[in-house]
């Protein structure tokens, strides 16, 4: 116990030292973010909540180019276009969240999303070149998780999602749904300072003792090395603004990404973590990039982590979560809708930050 004592308190010295560095270049210039040679083969993304939505929307659109996903707490791809008779923003925020708040009794699984039409509904999509083939989606790995207690997003609102991967013939060996737990709307950790697993509450990281990062890379690249104590490569805040042109997009000028220390000198993996609404550094600063695990198991298994952020804007667009785009505030909620497609300026940027990660290093 006095062990394990120690190491706790070196990691957490560890952190201090990485914040301060962060925020002594947040008050500076960042720097661009560096060309790495990663691997183009071994990109996937994973978010939570609003992340998870943009998650499942951008494995999709690109799916030609990434090896899996993982959605926590999180719909299906273009959930806000479920109904094309119902603005997005109505069907985001009660068909993707709890539709059956409202509803006395037995709640009907027809105000759930509906994975069939939304699976056709893609392979229109790709078909119009909006999004990539789905087909591409075959050998991919999916993570999902729900919590029990979660009543944000809930339980059955996920279930669509898997349901929504099946029927584009993801084969089910290679989809792993989690929700056993009775965890509230959160990321889950193993770490004891994180707020109690059941409870829903900013910054929504909780301890169910079930380490979630680790668990989503594993099910995406096979057995990975164990976390490490402490840290070895850099975090570095880089200048976002370069990646994006519109003021719709609500992105940050500002984001962060972790490169192990082995990923100077060789080609590593990309994984791009989603931060939650109310969860980028706008709202609880690198909070979400430093306590949700991604660093520690990284860090021993040559992953760069890309933690892009979206910040909060209380007029135009009206976001004042800070919520990732699924439903269409980047259009300012009327037609036509991209959000979904590969025209969506958030998803361009996100591609743009992963191509310059693989393009090689000078």
């Amino acid at each position: 116990m006095q062990q394990s004592n120690t190491i706790h308190a070196l990691t957490q010295l560890t952190f201090l030292f990485i914040l301060f560095f962060c925020s002594s270049q947040a008050q500076g210039t960042t720097v661009p973010l560096p060309a790495l040679n990663a691997r183009a083969d071994q990109t996937s993304i994973s978010g939570l909540s609003s992340g998870g939505f943009m998650a499942a929307q951008f494995h999709v659109a690109y799916s030609e180019s990434l090896m899996g996903v993982g959605i926590v707490a999180g719909g299906p791809w273009n959930c806000a276009g479920n109904n094309p008779f119902v603005n997005p923003l109505v069907n985001a925020t009660t068909t993707c969240m709890n539709p059956c708040a409202n509803t006395l009794g037995v709640c009907p699984s027809t105000l759930f999303p509906n994975s069939g039409y939304l699976s056709e509904l893609a392979r229109v999509t790709a078909r119009n070149g909006r999004i990539d083939n789905p087909d591409n989606l075959k050998d991919d790995q999916i993570y999902l998780f729900s919590g029990r207690l979660d009543e944000t997003v809930v339980t059955g609102v996920v279930d669509t999602a898997t349901t929504f991967y099946r029927k584009l013939d993801v084969p089910d060996a290679q989809i792993h749904y989690d929700k056993s737990l009775d965890a509230g709307h959160a990321f889950i950790t193993d770490d004891p300072a994180d707020t109690a697993c059941d409870i829903t509450q900013s910054p929504y990281i909780n301890h169910c003792e079930h380490h979630q990062a680790q668990r989503i890379l594993e099910h995406i690249y096979g057995p990975l090395k164990p976390e490490a104590n402490s840290l070895s490569g850099e975090l570095l805040a880089f200048d976002q603004g370069e990646f994006f042109s519109s003021s719709l997009s609500s992105m940050d000028d500002t984001a962060y990404v972790y490169i192990p220390k082995g990923c100077r000198s060789e080609s590593c993996k990309i994984h791009v973590a989603v931060h939650g609404c109310r969860q980028g550094i706008s709202v609880i600063g690198t909070t979400f990039v430093t306590e949700t695990g991604y660093l520690e198991i990284a860090d021993t298994n040559n992953i760069i982590v890309l933690f892009p952020q979206v910040k909060k804007s209380e007029f135009v667009p009206y976001n004042p979560r800070g919520c990732w785009d699924f439903w269409g505030y980047g259009s300012m909620g009327q037609p036509p809708f991209n959000y979904h497609t590969k025209d969506a300026p958030q998803m361009q940027a996100i591609q743009r930050m992963i191509s310059r990660l693989t393009r090689a290093a000078i």
